[in-house]
């Protein structure tokens, strides 16, 4: 098993052998953003338990996507544990997966509604795409994906009604309508591209643009949703944050927390781009893949998809300092 997953499935797609090699991007800076860290749970790697998003629930509770168990499970806050949905297992396995060569779920995102909507990659035409699982529902698929892409971030414009898409293997940004349909390709370029390792990955939609991070070239682009709403000119807004994947920002601000999956460690980037590390795998941080924000409560989740030891939920406290615009 452990070759299998020597690529991280959506995000991380470094090699054991490079993990060793790879100098980190930035030191750690004590009292730099998140306080009160502890673990708050620990999943079950032998059945695929390796979060890979996060949609945060009213009242306490969180949905995350396990990517390997092809589930996604409703974490509340006494620790028990519910399969919302179970994602039906390719033909072939999933052996064409871009990349990877097994399927897994990718972006997370919950509606106003309380619908849930993620990505399924299995390098099949049948499964690939865009998923929804309404409340009391089985999940559905709503919108097709090529065969030959990866599906990794996603995010909802609730404005315009539609969801973006980071494609790790086809340097693309998809564009979905949040009722079902065809995928437009929205956005690409060599700022999304894949060197070497996953390409485009983390995504969020902030403030009229599509925010997305490029794990390879360790950045973050910014590309603004014209008025009609073409893609406007990318943006490099940081640059050094090796292995960046998923991300958050600061509510009511451009300060973004985001995972350095290879690193074990969170960072926290200013609006200008400058990073400082807020947590590391002493915090309990084991290949973290996303990261979400609910009022001052910061919540981390790690897949193990290269250490394999410990999946988990690593929860933290906003300073005062970084919860003002």
């Amino acid at each position: 098993m452990h070759s299998r997953f020597a690529v991280k499935a959506a995000g991380l797609a470094l090699s054991a052998a490079a993990l060793t090699q790879t100098v980190p991007a930035l030191a750690a800076t004590p009292a730099s953003g998140l306080t009160h860290v502890r673990i708050a749970d620990h999943f079950d790697l032998a059945t695929g338990q390796q979060p890979e998003n996060i949609a945060l629930e009213p009242h306490g509770a969180i949905d995350l996507n396990m990517a390997v168990a092809r589930q996604v499970v409703r974490l509340y806050p006494n620790g028990r544990q519910q399969v919302l949905a179970q994602l039906p297992l390719p033909a072939d396995g999933g052996v064409h997966t871009p990349m990877l060569g097994f399927p897994l779920l990718t972006g997370l995102v919950r509606a106003d509604d309380g619908t849930l909507y993620f990505l399924y990659a299995t390098g099949t035409s049948d499964l690939t795409g865009l998923w929804r699982l309404r409340p009391g529902g089985k999940p559905e698929r709503i919108t097709a994906l090529p065969a030959n892409s990866l599906p990794n971030g996603l995010g909802l414009d609730p404005v315009r009604g539609e969801f973006y898409s980071a494609d790790s293997a086809l340097s693309t940004v998809w564009r979905m309508p949040l009722s079902g349909g065809s995928a437009t390709a929205w956005a690409s370029g060599p700022e999304l591209a894949p060197e070497g390792t996953l390409g485009a990955n983390g995504l969020k939609v902030h403030r009229g643009a599509v925010w997305v991070t490029n794990l390879s070239l360790g950045t973050i682009i910014r590309i603004p949703i014209r008025r009609h709403g073409a893609a406007g000119s990318f943006e490099t807004r940081a640059t050094g944050l090796t292995s960046i994947d998923d991300f958050a920002f600061v509510p009511h601000s451009d300060r973004i927390i985001a995972t350095l999956d290879s690193q074990n460690k969170v960072a926290i980037v200013d609006p200008d781009g400058s990073s400082t590390i807020a947590l590391t795998s002493e915090d309990g941080l084991e290949n973290p893949t996303s990261v979400a924000v609910r009022g001052d409560t910061v919540y981390i989740a790690s897949a193990a998809w290269i250490l394999r030891k410990d999946p988990n939920l690593v929860i933290a406290r906003l300073r005062q300092r970084l919860s003002q615009p």
